[in-house]
Formats: C-alpha cells, sequence, structure tokens
C-alpha cells in the first residue's frame, strides 16, 4: 500500500479511469477533512499568541484571523498535514485479503 498525500496519487494508476477518479476524489476529501480538523487548533494558537493587540479590536479582525487559520490548515494538509488525512484514506481503501488455495 502506497500512501503519500504529495501531487501523487496514494495507489498506482488504475486500468479503470472511474476508479482513478474516485481515488483522487477521496484524496481531496481526506485533504479537506484535514484542514477542517486543524483549522480551530491553529485559530487557538493564533488567539493565544496575539495577546491583546489593539488590531484584534477592530472590525473584521477575526474574520480575517479565521481565513488565515483556514488557508494555513489548508497548505499544511496539502502537503501531508500530521497524518489524520492518510489515516482516512487507509479506512476507505479496499481490505486486502490473503488469498491462498
Amino acid at each position: 500500500m502506497n500512501i503519500t498525500l504529495a501531487s501523487t496519487s496514494i495507489a498506482p494508476p488504475a486500468a479503470n479511469p472511474a476508479a482513478a477518479k474516485a481515488v483522487l476524489k477521496n484524496e481531496k476529501a481526506a485533504r479537506d477533512f484535514e484542514a477542517l480538523l486543524l483549522t480551530p487548533v491553529l485559530d487557538a494558537l493564533q488567539k493565544t499568541f496575539a495577546g491583546d493587540a489593539e488590531d484584534s479590536k477592530a472590525p473584521g479582525a477575526s474574520d480575517y484571523r479565521q481565513m488565515g487559520s483556514q488557508a494555513l490548515a489548508q497548505a499544511i494538509a496539502a502537503r501531508g498535514g500530521i497524518g489524520i488525512a492518510q489515516l482516512v484514506l487507509r479506512h476507505l481503501q479496499p481490505p486486502k485479503v490473503s488469498g491462498g488455495g
């Protein structure tokens, strides 16, 4: 089983185009899910280290902080993340059955 979440696919190229499309769709969904989970963590970290600056009280500051956290989480997940997407993909793959006579 080859699971890497870089710009390449997690599985060898499938002979069936529909299967290859499903693999790519699963990879994207797994990365998006990981980014969704990372966003509140990164947002909380940013709030913690930002302190009580005057800029944080400006109108819309929390929206910009949230957008920044989402962008950072998506970038981290797109480059392999912290392993959540790999775990999701491992569970989406069909089980390997060892066949013996």
